[in-house]
This record gives C-alpha cells, structure tokens and sequence, in this order.
C-alpha cells in the first residue's frame, strides 16, 4: 500500500475525535472543519517516522489550532449582533457508542447549554475541560499537548470543572419526555393556543435568538413566561410556510423549520420538571449548515 494512502488512511480514522475536539472547542462546525484541515495539512507534512502515536499527535495538532482560532473568535464575538449561540449540529452517537451512560456523557458534552457555558472558560481552560471530561484523555497527554506541567493542567481541570458545575443549567436529559414536550410546544404554538402554551412554560422562561444581526429575532433575552408565549404565539403564526421536521440536534430533540428545503431555524427547549426552561432559537443564515440535509454529522 502507497505511503501516501497509508497516511490518508490513519488520518481519516482519528478525524470524528478530532472533529469532536475542534467542534467543543469553538461552538461552530465550520471552524472545527477549517482547524481540522488544517490539522490535515500539518500531518501531511509530517515526519511520519517520528510520529509515534497518529492519535496523540494529531489531538495535539488539533487542540493548539483551535485554541489559537478560539482567541481570535472571542475578540470577534465582542461585536456580535444580538445573543451568540453555537452552531446547531446534527448528532448521531450511532453503533460505535452502544453504552448508555457513554451516549449521555457525550450526549452532555456537546448540549448547546454546556457549550454556552463554555464560553466563559479560557482558552487553556476550555481545551483541558473538552479533552478531560468529553474525551477522557489522561492528564500527562493533556499536559505535553498544552505544553504545561501535568501539576498546571490539574489544576486548569478543576477550575474549569468548578466553573461549569456552577453555571451548568440543571436540565432533564430524558430524550423521550423532550421529544414529547417539543411535540406538545409545537401543537400549543402552532394551534395559538396560549393558554396551553402557557401551561407548558417554566415562571422563569427565557428565550435566546440569535440572528447575528441576519435574521429575525429578538436582539435581547426574552425573560417570563408571559412575554415568551405571546412573542411564540404570534410569530407561530406563520409556522405554515414552513417545512417542520423534528430531528436531534446537538444531543437532543430540536424542531428544525426549512423553506424551499434550505433551513431557516432551528429551535431547541430545554426541560426542567417537566417544563420548558429555556428555548433556543437559532436563525443566523451562517450556522444552519450544520442541520442542512445531507450536511455533516457530529
């Protein structure tokens, strides 16, 4: 077998945990696809003989560029119209991740909630909470990946894991009663029925848009239940236009609205006791890739 489509080969087998630390690092898949190439790059141009083990290097590769691209990200999101949510992506743990508590732990690591939450860690922070906790890596690999001393990166660890358990939304993670709810939501919003709609809203509600400035939708946080039914109830009304699909999305039910088989926008609820918590709207034009048809899989 040529050298070349032996390195192709190693390279292509260690791409979804690579795409997977690109994605959790930077909240949006097409940043994770650029890092990744450019990962791809660097591997090509690589002393193979030197590379003792392709995974560790390449998760190093990967983990320095997205760190760098992650510093200039948040500079840019500075002078983000409106709230920022990541980028919405497809997921499908599929065969490969047949164990429950695997699926959830993944499942978790890439809900739109953590990564918002991840948002608020240091670059360093971040990479070592997305290799630790998403990916089990051990805290040696992190540290020559980070290139600190495994002392430093426990610590980074903790912090960041203190960080996250404190900001982390509480939500249910039953798939089943989410799909369920999202249904009802769906019926209560597109039937009018506020006071069903009503009926089904946390006191506290409050609904994130995020257009980018592109797009229709709120500039600010809609807080309450009655402000986030009424705004629902009167822009479902035009939920007629719209293809309606519900789908999984970044580990859990989403309802995604497409016209002319292009998407438009993505909603996502998150549940607590049985009421909606929070819901995400995700409408800028630029990150619906991700649950285009045919689009990528996380």
């Amino acid at each position: 077998m040529a050298a070349d489509t032996v390195s192709t080969d190693a390279f292509e087998a260690h791409r979804p945990v690579l795409t997977g630390v690109a994605y959790r690092m930077l909240g949006r898949y097409a940043d994770a696809e650029d890092v990744v190439q450019e990962a791809w790059l660097r591997w090509s141009a690589a002393d193979r003989a030197e590379v003792r083990e392709p995974r560790a290097f390449l998760v190093r590769i990967t983990t320095r560029l997205a760190i760098d691209r992650l510093r200039l990200a948040q500079t840019r999101r500075e002078a983000y119209v409106g709230p920022w949510l990541p980028e919405p992506v497809v997921t499908d743990f599929g065969p490969t991740v047949p164990d429950t508590a695997e699926r959830a732990l993944l499942a978790d690591s890439v809900s739109l909630a953590v990564l918002v939450v991840l948002e608020s860690l240091s670059p360093l922070e971040r990479a070592v909470f997305v290799l630790r906790e998403a990916f089990g890596f051990p805290f040696a690999e992190i540290a020559t990946t980070l290139e600190r001393s495994e002392s430093a990166v426990r610590q980074l660890a903790g912090r960041a894991r203190r960080h996250v358990e404190e900001r982390r939304p509480r939500y249910d993670v039953d798939p089943a009663e989410r799909r369920d709810l999202t249904e009802r939501f769906l019926a209560a919003a597109g039937g009018g029925d506020l006071k069903e709609l009503l009926a089904l809203l946390a006191p506290d509600v409050r609904l994130v848009g995020d257009s980018g400035g592109k797009a229709k939708a709120p500039r600010r946080v809609v807080e309450g239940a009655d402000k986030v039914g009424r705004f629902l109830a009167a822009t479902a009304s035009g939920a007629g236009l719209y293809d309606i699909t519900v789908i999984e999305v970044n580990g859990a039910p989403a309802v995604l609205f497409s016209a002319d088989g292009k998407p438009d926008n993505v909603l996502q609820l998150e549940i607590v006791d049985g009421r909606v918590q929070r819901v995400h709207i995700i409408r800028n034009p630029d990150k619906l890739g991700g649950v285009a048809a045919g689009g990528p899989t996380l």
